[in-house]
């Protein structure tokens, strides 16, 4: 919702009682009046600049414009801005009204001041956020789609989607990567993955069975229909026929998957992902790894985290659990990271506080 101006000065705090949601239920002229501005529209780059190329020239001299795209880079999104240093990413997660993590991305241009605001706005909506430096797919994202881009693969390779799903639930996740799939909308997962696939071509395997279920009009719990029919008086998920032969026929193998084959396959290549987000410097804490993703995602919160998990299991234990999955490709080679932790014995979390 949109406010009356009250605007005395670029202080953060005095900034948290103005701000706006652009989406389609709102018009340009609401949200030029508000201090702070978060677009939510389509996960399209080119969308979203001819968005801010009308709206940046209508915002007062100290408003800050924030987005809340999952995947796209704010640099990126930034190019073309005039005020460059008063832009930021500001990613909610699904369902806003339950989940309590904010990912605050820092552009290449992004002011501290602008940071500052969009972290007491965030603390102010009772939200949890996490200062992240910029990135395809941020945190969150950036290790979540690792997990779905493999459960797809699986599918591909003969297992099935309740197998799938299974050992995800087992594990521990809320849900499964398959029913995932349909609530998030296979077509904004299809926008995703094409902006991870051309950030990192080396790891992300494309696959026709997203874009043909899209082509389908099968995009989740929005139309009805996904990897699952939602078309029944509770809208629960139930298994349908015409999108499992659809499955069936992008299935290249018959391989009979283990449930312990199937968690490797789903949770190894993410942490892999973790390891490169710590090498990058992406956060500034372990910590935020995994609060991230316990608050961001519904990683099994008695896990201790992604990379807390890892530590009970340990490195050289994690090399080798990697050492048959290499052949498959980039996603389950080993980091430098991984292999130097391996070779000392260290753990993620270190009792110097890490």
């Amino acid at each position: 919702s949109s406010y009356d101006r009250k605007r005395k000065g670029p202080d953060p705090q005095k900034a948290l009682r103005l701000g706006a949601l652009l989406t389609v239920s709102h018009s340009e002229a609401e949200i030029v009046a508000c201090d702070l501005v978060v677009e939510a529209i389509v996960e399209n780059a080119i969308a979203k600049k001819e968005l801010y190329a009308r709206l940046e020239p209508q915002l007062g001299p100290e408003a800050i414009l924030t987005s809340n795209t999952s995947t796209i880079p704010i640099t990126k999104l930034a190019e073309g801005l005039a005020h460059p240093e008063r832009f930021c990413g500001l990613h909610f997660f699904n369902p806003v009204r339950r989940m309590k993590l904010v990912e605050v991305i820092r552009g290449k241009s992004t002011s501290d001041e602008t940071i500052a605001t969009a972290v007491a706005y965030a603390k102010r909506l009772g939200k949890l956020p996490i200062v992240i430096n910029d990135g395809p797919g941020f945190l969150v994202n950036r290790l979540l789609f690792p997990y779905m881009n493999e459960a797809i693969q699986l599918l591909c390779e003969g297992a099935s989607m309740k197998e799938v799903d299974r050992a995800s639930t087992t594990f521990g996740m809320p849900l499964g990567p398959i029913a995932l799939y349909d609530l998030v909308g296979l077509d904004t997962a299809l926008f995703a993955g094409r902006v991870m696939w051309e950030a990192f071509p080396d790891r992300v395997l494309l696959s026709p069975l997203l874009p043909a279920l899209v082509k389908a009009g099968r995009l989740g719990h929005k139309t009805g229909s996904g990897f699952f029919s939602y078309k029944n008086r509770k809208k629960s998920a139930q298994p349908d026929p015409e999108a499992e032969e659809l499955v069936r026929s992008y299935t290249k193998g018959t391989t009979k998957f283990t449930p312990e084959l199937l968690t490797h396959r789903l949770f190894l290549p993410m942490l892999l992902e973790a390891t490169r987000v710590l090498q990058e410097k992406l956060v500034r804490d372990v910590r935020d790894v995994d609060l991230g993703l316990i608050f961001g995602l519904g990683f099994p919160p008695f896990k201790g985290g992604l990379l807390f998990w890892a530590d009970t299991l340990g490195a050289a234990k994690i090399v080798e659990l990697l050492k048959p999955l290499e052949g498959l490709g980039e996603r389950f080679h080993p980091t430098p990271l991984l292999l130097e932790m391996a070779k000392a014995g260290k753990k993620f979390y270190e009792s110097k506080g890490a």
